[in-house]
């Protein structure tokens, strides 16, 4: 595969469009939520997304085995992934995909603190200084936000919670063996650990089925196979063919977009501080991303 050295017109679209996939699925896990409880979705997600991942690794002869040094961070990865979409199932469970959407996608901000502190080769300049208070900022603004639609502290604080355990996921790809692992078996991996924990998990979040209608088995498979297998493939092929920098520039548009969907398909009120909040989380996100000008 052909490594691009800057963004062109297919990366520009594809990442747009994969913004776009993941904001929809805000809404999804949401509607879905109706009929199905969220630990028992999310476990469901993950144990039919192991199938749908064996299937496609076996037509494509990728093979199963990870290296034995790798084999404990694929495991702290899985672990990792569990926890992350027990809290965003949960979050999305108890308040608006607007709120939840602004905070969760400011995992940007915490994956560059952390890279800041981790790693030797991440300097913290003055524009991704500001980038950091500004996204902060919004999140900051939408946590004191407590008016206006579904409120809750519990789903704001769980969505914060997925988004620190989504930066931890993406850190420790860069930092341990699993970064020389394919983007297949990462992913199988993360499934296969998750699946388990979520479905034993989710008898202590209520009754799995709640009013199940069509539209919710729709959800599922949608979550399944356009998310949870292809969808992730699809975001690791972008991070492999592009450079990092310029994929991530583009996370900016997934909680705009997620904010409008809310407010588009779901009615969703919206407060004013909430935009204020989506605009600083936005642009901080942008920043910090930003490919820093060759001197």
């Amino acid at each position: 595969m052909e490594r691009k050295t800057q963004m062109d017109a297919f990366g520009a679209v594809a990442l747009t469009a994969f913004a776009l996939h993941l904001s929809f699925n805000q809404v999804v896990i949401k509607v879905t939520g109706d009929g199905i409880s969220p630990v028992f979705a999310a476990g469901v997600r993950s144990a039919g997304a192991v199938f749908v991942l064996l299937g496609w690794m076996y037509l494509r002869g990728v093979s199963l085995r990870i290296a034995p040094a790798a084999r404990p961070w694929a495991i702290v990865s899985g672990l990792l992934f569990a926890f992350e979409f027990l809290c965003l199932y949960n979050a999305l469970d108890l308040t608006t995909v607007s709120r939840s959407s602004v905070i969760f996608y400011s995992m940007p901000l915490w994956l560059a603190l952390a890279s800041t502190v981790l790693l030797p080769d991440e300097r913290l300049t003055r524009r991704k200084a500001l980038g950091l208070v500004l996204a902060f900022s919004g999140v900051i603004v939408a946590l004191s936000d407590r008016g206006g639609g579904e409120v809750s502290w519990a789903g704001d604080l769980l969505a914060l919670v997925s988004a620190l355990s989504w930066a931890a996921i993406a850190l420790l790809v860069r930092v341990t063996p699993l970064a020389d692992v394919p983007p297949e078996q990462q992913l199988v991996s993360q499934v296969a650990v998750s699946a388990p924990i979520l479905l034993l998990l989710a008898p202590l979040f209520g009754p799995f089925i709640r009013e199940l209608q069509p539209i919710h088995i729709a959800g599922m498979a949608f979550q399944i196979i356009a998310v949870g297998s292809f969808g992730f493939l699809a975001w690791f092929w972008l991070m492999k063919r592009y450079p990092a920098n310029s994929v991530a520039s583009f996370s900016f548009i997934s909680p705009v977009a997620s904010v409008l969907m809310g407010w588009i398909l779901l009615g969703e009120e919206i407060a004013p501080s909430i935009w204020l909040a989506l605009g600083l989380v936005a642009v901080g996100i942008t920043l910090i991303n930003r490919k820093p000008r060759a001197v």
